[in-house]
């Protein structure tokens, strides 16, 4: 991962607080005399030290303020403090966003697409490395270029599949995943197939006009995490924004297990798909939010006796 140092202070209008030193998780910054000076060889140029200088006199010049810059609303520059905010309209939005299987037959414009990118890459990232990715299919074309690739993998799936010879020998081997598809996915998936040939009914991406594929360098510390992270965050400002999205399940693990359709899509060999997010404007309207099912939850503690 890039570690090289861009900070740079203007020890004119440095304070000396020293609050750049204490929040920088690198050692990057130091204080020399009664000001801050950038001794360090490394910085995750995480840019807390410019966050939290008050005279304004730390830049991180590797990170980019366009990137937090948008088309479609005027965001605000300032930091909300911990415990400020709204939890209530926060909630109610994660429990409004429900996964969209119909759609207007409606074009997303392009800097929607690209303000949600960038919604995207304010998540968390290990180590800040920030390796994700983001493939746009802008318009109804692209998404169904990529569904028939996702259909065509499946249909060879499932000839496989139906080699009861095969799925029973390899079950036998203690690898059970193809007769486990074979009873829980074939059959709808054949069922799907059919309409989507003979009907040209869209049981994948259900009509959205639009996809975001996220994916993730190799390199990076925790790709998935990563991906997945930013997805969460695209899902719920696109609702905001007047979008339906849907997780494409199907999509990632045909795209997991047939590299070619990375190669297809000019994904290059050094990333992996993590999400792909159907998008589009809904033709669906709920009343109320439902809640979820009951989680496991468990309490770990020093007090709590165990034994091994």
């Amino acid at each position: 991962m890039e570690k090289a140092v861009t900070t740079t202070i203007d020890e004119a209008l440095c304070n000396g607080c020293g609050l750049c030193m204490t929040v920088c998780p690198s050692d990057t910054i130091t204080m020399e005399g009664k000001k801050a000076v950038v001794t360090g060889t490394e910085s995750l140029n995480c840019g807390h030290c410019m966050a939290v200088c008050p005279t304004g006199a730390i830049q991180v010049t590797s990170l980019n303020p366009a990137l937090s810059t948008f088309e479609t609303f005027e965001a605000d520059p300032t930091w909300l403090p911990h415990g400020d905010g709204n939890i209530r309209d926060l909630v109610n939005l994660m429990q409004s966003r429900r996964s969209c299987r119909n759609y207007q037959a409606k074009a997303v414009p392009k800097d929607i697409l690209e303000d949600l990118v960038k919604i995207g890459i304010s998540a968390p990232s290990g180590t800040n490395s920030q390796q994700w990715t983001f493939t746009l299919l802008p318009d109804r074309l692209a998404v169904l270029q990529l569904a028939q690739w996702v259909a065509g993998f499946f249909r060879k799936m499932n000839r496989t599949a139906e080699n009861a010879f095969l799925r029973k020998g390899l079950a036998l081997l203690g690898k059970s995943e193809l007769e486990h598809y074979f009873q829980n996915h074939y059959e709808s998936i054949r069922d799907g197939l059919d309409l989507w040939e003979k009907e040209g009914k869209d049981l994948l991406f259900h009509g959205a006009a639009a996809a975001i594929v996220v994916g993730s360098k190799k390199e990076a510390s925790c790709p998935a995490e990563d991906a997945l992270l930013a997805t969460q965050n695209i899902l719920l400002s696109a609702h905001v924004l007047g979008l339906g999205t849907c997780l494409i399940g199907f999509a990632v693990e045909a795209m997991k297990r047939d590299r070619r359709i990375l190669r297809w899509m000019g994904i290059p060999g050094d990333e992996n798909t993590y999400a792909v997010i159907a998008l589009g404007y809904p033709n669906e309207k709920y009343q109320r939010v439902t809640g979820r099912k009951r989680a496991l939850v468990r309490y770990f503690s020093q007090d709590l006796k165990c034994s091994v």
